[in-house]
């Protein structure tokens, strides 16, 4: 050890990062995380998933009693808006849980390297003027905002997703380039709150990567909501003039242009992989075309000693996926088996209702083979009818030869919490007879897991 200051350093405190950094400490490792920011928990607890989800919460509220939904269950209440104060509970939230990641750096005595780390060689980085060497080196640096050519972001006519939290007041009218999961949950605080909403994504549906199915009710949906979808459509210009944007749009197959007024425009085409000032060259590292780093089962680069997970290699950009990837990785270096099983990784969009999947939509499935497939309306499910909760469905997707489920994807107001028990099933190669004969609570959501999977061969009971 006396050549090396740590068994392990991470570069990057994000949820990949820092449950890496947590339990390689755990398991006996001298470990040291290297972060920049004033705060822990990368992009996802500063500006990304915690403090987007804190005001669709609020927002939420909001909406249930401004239209009307609160009235039908005998609350009668006139809201008023407090932004400041929704904007201060959910500073509040990123407080606490950044704080609470210090909390158990200090608990499992990892060293927090405060500065922006780049290599100087494979085994040793250099961080706010000084170099640290280490025998295991993994690179956990996230990824940013993809810009929109010939769009300049200035955070406050034209913002990315972290001006869009930002906001100070509601905008008369939004407009949200892309149609992915962050401008449309983005796109939803801001519509709930009064703005005019309208989304322009290049593709003809919403949601890519996503189950067509969800994909089409998502877009029936967010418009019986109020929002404005413009689908095929590239935006071709974003002109600012004072307070106000112009874009220029035309139909991505080609056409007349024609343009929209804006008082807010938010740019949400994707994230791209961070690794400007890494110096990856220095240990022997490139990107490939993506601009990612290629690792192995083990999470290993083409370097020895040199490890990379969550969105800086391929694969979904997701918290979840980083956070397992940590854990193995640390297992990896401690010389056990990290286990992370990328089949199985879900995916929500935390709008209202929430929107989640799981393994394969129903056209990768069929380009594999042979399918059965298990639909049930939320409207037939009692807890949802209760809850005046009508919209989405559950969708089991298994194997016609075997029943090994393939796939699940739901809509529903919790469907962000039902699609665990998918996961879970699917961990297990379970087949969709395994989830329809397994007693589920009444009355509850996830009785729709059940009744879609009864329905993959034919026998569901409430419809």
């Amino acid at each position: 050890m006396a050549d090396y200051d740590y068994d392990v350093l991470i570069i990057g405190s994000g949820p990949g990062g820092y449950v890496a950094a947590i339990r390689a400490a755990q398991l006996g490792l001298k470990t040291a995380c290297v972060e920049g920011r004033e705060t822990l928990g990368g992009t996802c607890l500063n500006v990304g998933c915690i403090p987007s989800k804190a005001m669709l919460h609020a927002s939420e509220y909001f909406d249930a009693a401004a239209n009307g939904a609160m009235a039908k269950m005998g609350v009668i209440v006139t809201p008023k808006l407090d932004l400041p104060a929704m904007h201060a509970q959910r500073l509040d939230a990123v407080k606490q849980l950044t704080g609470g990641i210090e909390f158990l750096f200090k608990k499992n005595k990892v060293d927090w390297l405060k500065g922006y780390a780049a290599f100087e060689s494979a085994d040793t980085v250099s961080v706010a003027g000084k170099s640290y060497r280490a025998k295991n080196i993994v690179v956990a640096t996230g990824s940013n905002v993809t810009p929109l050519p010939g769009v300049t972001i200035d955070q406050n006519v034209v913002v990315d997703s972290t001006g869009a939290l930002e906001l100070a007041k509601v905008p008369k009218k939004m407009v949200v380039i892309g149609g992915g999961v962050i401008g449309l949950e983005l796109g939803s605080v801001w519509r709930r709150l009064g703005a005019e909403v309208t989304v322009v994504e290049f593709l003809d549906s919403l949601l890519p990567g996503m189950d067509m199915d969800v994909r089409k009710e998502a877009a029936k949906i967010f418009k019986k909501q109020g929002m404005t979808l413009k689908l095929g459509t590239k935006v071709t210009g974003v002109a600012v003039k004072g307070a106000k944007a112009t874009l220029t749009l035309e139909p991505a197959a080609g056409g007349a242009s024609e343009t929209l007024e804006a008082d807010c425009v938010l740019v949400s085409i994707g994230r791209r992989p961070n690794t400007d000032g890494l110096a990856l060259d220095k240990a022997g590292l490139a990107v490939n075309a993506r601009g990612q780093i290629e690792v192995d089962h083990d999470l290993k680069t083409a370097v020895p000693g040199v490890w990379a997970i969550g969105d800086v290699v391929p694969g979904p950009m997701l918290a979840h996926k980083a956070e397992d990837e940590g854990i193995a990785v640390a297992e990896n270096i401690a010389g056990q088996t990290g286990i992370i099983n990328h089949a199985v990784i879900p995916g929500v969009v935390y709008t209202w209702p929430e929107i989640a999947g799981v393994g394969l939509t129903e056209d990768q499935a069929k380009e594999r083979g042979e399918i059965k497939v298990g639909k049930f309306p939320m409207m037939a499910n009692s807890r949802a009818k209760t809850n005046h909760e009508p919209d989405g469905f559950v969708k089991i997707i298994s194997d016609a030869k075997t029943d090994r489920v393939l796939g699940v994807w739901a809509i529903a107001s919790v469907a962000g919490t039902m699609i665990a028990e998918a996961c879970v099933a699917m961990e297990f190669g379970a087949t969709s007879e395994d989830i329809a004969y397994t007693c589920h609570a009444h009355p509850t959501h996830s009785e729709a897991i059940k009744e879609a999977a009864m329905a993959v061969t034919g026998k569901p009971i409430h419809i």
